[in-house]
């Protein structure tokens, strides 16, 4: 893979409770929502579980998810392609925390920053459903 190796580790507090936190991370139907205008792979499952593996494009970037975990508080990505590393997402109420690691030419730590901030708008807008 081409790029720089990045880490990154965020954690901020969202007014919403551990159940909608966890949803917004691991539905399809929700993540689609907070996470555009990125598109992902059609056929979705209702609920992200092990062992599935999605696409997510953001313009010609193309990044490939495998569910490595999905708890009652943790959900861990494996990502190829545009960004090679993992994603791991812990949460409980009143907080979320994301810890990305990979290579990649892309800006990883403000992408992830702008994924938090619109998590956080998305669930105290009361979007979740």
């Amino acid at each position: 893979m081409f790029g720089i190796f990045q880490q990154s580790s965020l954690r901020i507090e969202i007014a919403a409770s551990e159940t909608a936190i966890r949803d917004s991370l691991i539905r399809p139907a929700q993540f689609r929502q907070w996470l555009q205008p990125q598109q992902f792979s059609a056929g979705l499952p209702e609920t992200l579980t092990q062992g599935l593996t999605f696409t997510s494009h953001l313009g010609p970037i193309k990044v490939q998810h495998l569910v490595d975990r999905v708890e009652g508080n943790c959900l861990r990505l494996l990502l190829s392609e545009g960004v090679d590393g993992f994603h791991e997402w812990y949460w409980g109420n009143g907080w979320v925390q994301s810890r990305l690691e990979g290579i990649s030419v892309l800006p990883l730590n403000l992408a992830q920053t702008l994924n938090l901030l619109r998590l956080r708008a998305y669930l105290s807008q009361g979007q979740t459903t």
